[in-house]
């Protein structure tokens, strides 16, 4: 089993930096082999090239790199904070630039990209651990939890992941040491239940 362990947030202080250890703690612990990235600090370009369009490979070669390790990935990890109900544009740009065809899913040949997907993605396990400053209630009925659309139906969904699991930790501003030591416990038991295909 190989994993996929991917990191978006500046500040290497920030409780997702001690989201995406636990996690990669976790695994090596279950003796998972674990591609562990922080996109911020392996300086990855979000910006998907013209020549990337319609093409099997890109010039990056951290492109390339998280592609394989995607395809090749049983467990996929996605670590970030809530801004404005999307992830960061690095995030972003990694689904642009690695989540795209023709590693996560394509097209038949004689369809120009307008019909049926065909995904290439189907029996991993996609995990997204999310922080947030706005309180849960608030979140769901002021914003409707965008998030939540977006990794389970637009990226998941679309790719073929059926086995999924998303975890919001908020209201982290607020939150006491006792509070995210408890929070990490719960990441740790989450992974290994991905881990063990408990989802």
């Amino acid at each position: 089993m190989k994993a996929s362990v991917l990191l978006a947030h500046p500040y290497e202080k920030s409780f997702n930096h001690a989201i995406f250890h636990t996690v990669c703690e976790k695994l090596s612990e279950l003796k998972i082999e674990t591609f562990a990235h922080d996109l911020y600090i392996e300086q990855f370009n979000p910006v998907l090239t013209r020549g990337e369009l319609g093409s099997d490979r890109s010039d990056d070669v951290l492109a390339n790199r998280y592609a394989d390790e995607l395809q090749v990935s049983d467990l996929l990890f996605f670590i970030h904070p809530n801004w404005w109900g999307q992830p960061p544009a690095i995030m972003k740009g990694y689904v642009d630039r690695v989540v795209r065809p023709p590693y996560a899913y394509d097209f038949p040949p004689d369809d120009s990209g307008g019909g049926l997907p065909i995904a290439k993605l189907k029996g991993k396990t996609g995990i997204v651990f999310n922080t947030s400053n706005t309180a849960k209630e608030r979140e769901e009925e002021v914003f409707g939890d965008p998030l939540e659309n977006i990794w389970k139906h637009c990226v998941f969904g679309f790719c073929g992941i059926d086995r999924h699991y998303r975890k919001m930790f908020s209201v982290v501003a607020d939150s006491d040491l006792t509070t995210r030591r408890k929070w990490l416990v719960e990441v740790a038991n989450i992974t290994e239940r991905a881990a063990k295909n408990q989802f």
